[in-house]
């Protein structure tokens, strides 16, 4: 039996296509169709239930010696407010998650982490916490995300007094709702993070929200003409056009920081975090393979699985792809050889037995329209 989310009952009321995704009941997409709601979400507000993620609070005074060492990623410097884009990794230097850790005061932190990973990251998180910090799973929120160049003003309007427009991006406040129900019923009083961050390359926010008030939330957001409910399949394709990796596809546990292109994530000023003595050689010297973008250059969709070839030599594979709305090609991201891990290196994409023309290409097939960057990883 898969899990619901709070908003389970609005996704159904708006004749969502519901799908088993990491264990939940999840809406693919609505009516409109994905396409549209990937354009909505370029040109409006999109909002997303993304409730399914995990959502924990670790405190202490070692809270960021602690995750200072269960990432390659520097905490101990990191200001309140703060978020970091990160993974975790195991002794062997590979992928356990990536998340997104946000430093709330000197010796506070919240993390949200996949759906698909909740069971495996808080096992392996609690394994490895010291005995003057704890662990505490958020399992009573709800977590709705607005995408969008109207998702800013959208969201003022039912939080007027957050002083979102001051919001930078990869930052984090909490706020409260005014038109929550009453306090006794977990409203007024009861306070909501909202983070100005998202998975789409678009400006927005995440809001972490009590589960009893975010049907409330999610239809009074959703009375504002300029947002639409938009399913998990345009969340995907949104996704890819920037870049972004999809855990158990893009990242798993035998895959390295180095070799996914997200050696950025690696501190500075890095301790002995885990898997170090398998990260740290390949940042010096390069690894054998690394993750890239790929573009048709002929007609067909290739999807993950796909072999890319060069010269006739198999020189590695999709892990996603398909279709962008935006661009109108069919567009991916792979893991090939290093030497071939140039952009414009031509290539072909074997689907259904046939190779068609690509091009490698860099991660990101389109500008980011963060807040105050043109990119994740600057921000980061």
């Amino acid at each position: 039996m898969n899990k619901k989310t709070p908003l389970y009952q609005e996704h159904v009321a708006l004749g969502a296509k519901m799908c088993p995704f990491a264990g939940y009941d999840m809406p693919i997409n609505y009516a409109p169709g994905v396409i549209k709601e990937h354009e909505w979400t370029r040109s409006q507000a999109g909002l997303f239930d993304v409730s399914h993620m995990g959502q924990a609070i670790v405190s202490g005074e070692n809270a960021a010696g602690f995750f200072s060492r269960i990432t390659p990623s520097s905490f101990r410097k990191t200001p309140p407010g703060r978020a970091k884009y990160t993974v975790l990794t195991n002794m062997g230097g590979g992928i356990i998650d990536d998340l997104i850790i946000t430093r709330m005061d000197e010796n506070k932190f919240f993390v949200v982490f996949n759906a698909g990973r909740k069971e495996v990251d808080i096992a392996w998180m609690t394994k490895n916490l010291p005995p003057d910090v704890t662990f505490e799973e958020l399992a009573g929120n709800a977590l709705i995300a607005i995408q969008g160049p109207k998702a800013e003003a959208a969201l003022a309007k039912e939080l007027p007094d957050a002083g979102l427009a001051a919001l930078p991006y990869m930052m984090m406040k909490e706020a409260s709702w005014p038109a929550a129900p009453k306090r006794s019923e977990g409203g007024k009083g009861t306070p909501i993070f909202i983070s100005r961050l998202g998975y789409t390359g678009e400006d927005g926010f995440e809001i972490s929200i009590p589960q009893e008030m975010a049907p409330k939330f999610w239809d009074a957001l959703l009375a504002n003409p300029e947002v639409k409910a938009i399913g998990l399949a345009a969340r995907d394709s949104l996704r890819l056009e920037m870049g972004y990796p999809l855990y158990g596809h893009d990242l798993n546990e035998e895959t390295t920081p180095v070799e996914a292109a997200l050696a950025w994530v690696i501190g500075k000023d890095h301790g002995a975090f885990l898997g170090a003595a398998h990260i740290l050689p390949q940042l010096a010297s390069g690894a054998a393979k690394k993750r890239v973008g790929v573009k048709l250059t002929e007609s067909g969709i290739a999807r993950e699985g796909a072999a890319i070839y060069a010269g006739g030599e198999k020189i590695g594979a999709l892990t996603s792809g398909g279709f962008s709305p935006s661009l109108k090609v069919a567009i991916g991201q792979g893991y090939v050889k290093s030497e071939f891990a140039h952009e414009g290196q031509k290539v072909e994409v074997e689907v259904r037995g046939k190779k068609i023309a690509a091009v490698i290409h860099g991660l990101s097939f389109m500008q980011a329209h963060t807040k105050s960057s043109s990119s994740l990883k600057k921000a980061s």
